[in-house]
């Protein structure tokens, strides 16, 4: 019996239980997941590109690359190219992280209550690449958002006000999405790999990383 082909939301789900592809130095090309999403997912030694582009393309671009092959799907001129040919924008290469999601809810002591601010930067941002976005404001000094992202998973950002930075809110409100991600078994988040206290502070919140990722936005 044939095996069902692999899509993105497969291949996220199984990383998000641990299975990751082959660490087998190859790159498997899936159809995008909708017209929003496109762009790259390196995992160990092995990359997935999401695209409704020709696959053969992919190949031969990477083919062409005078670098490390390990590292040619995240080399800047295949981003560059990728983008070139799709029209698409992107901001940066993120470090993608998973963590499972907790039963009760949030710490009392955050003072969360959800909002509905469209105008806030962080909400706006989110509202642009996805869907079912939740806000919550910290009686801290903090914004918590949740929505549904790429292949539908949901996914969390925050931001802490400069003033309360260094006292553990970062981690107390990213450990406060996992209590409050609704009717899902993980939640999902991407931090720049330069932005060393978002990364310490999810990962003391117990996201675990589980490879690099590119997205591409439609315009």
């Amino acid at each position: 019996m044939a095996s069902t082909p692999a899509t993105l939301g497969s291949i996220l789900d199984a990383a998000a239980h641990g299975r990751f592809p082959p660490p087998d130095g190859t790159t498997t090309v899936v159809p995008q997941p909708c017209h929003r999403d496109a762009g790259v997912i390196a995992f160990t030694a092995h990359s997935v590109v999401f695209t409704d582009e020709d696959p053969t393309w992919v190949h031969d671009t990477l083919a062409a690359l005078d670098c490390d092959p390990l590292a040619a799907t995240m080399n800047p001129l295949f981003l560059a190219a990728f983008l070139h040919r799709t029209g698409r924008a992107t901001d940066t290469t993120d470090l993608l992280t998973v963590a499972d999601a907790l039963p009760g809810g949030p710490e009392p002591a955050l003072g969360l209550r959800e909002i509905d601010d469209p105008d806030h930067p962080r909400v706006a941002r989110a509202r642009k690449r996805r869907d079912d976005v939740r806000v919550w404001a910290s009686a801290e000094g903090g914004v918590l958002v949740l929505g549904r992202g790429l292949t539908g998973r949901w996914e969390a950002a925050l931001e802490v006000d400069e003033d309360v930075r260094h006292r553990g809110l970062g981690r107390a409100l990213a450990l406060a999405a996992r209590h409050l991600v609704p009717g899902a078994s993980h939640v999902w988040a991407q931090q720049s790999p330069g932005n060393a206290r978002s990364v310490r502070a999810f990962q003391a919140a117990g996201y675990r990383p589980v490879g690099a990722e590119a997205l591409f936005v439609a315009r």
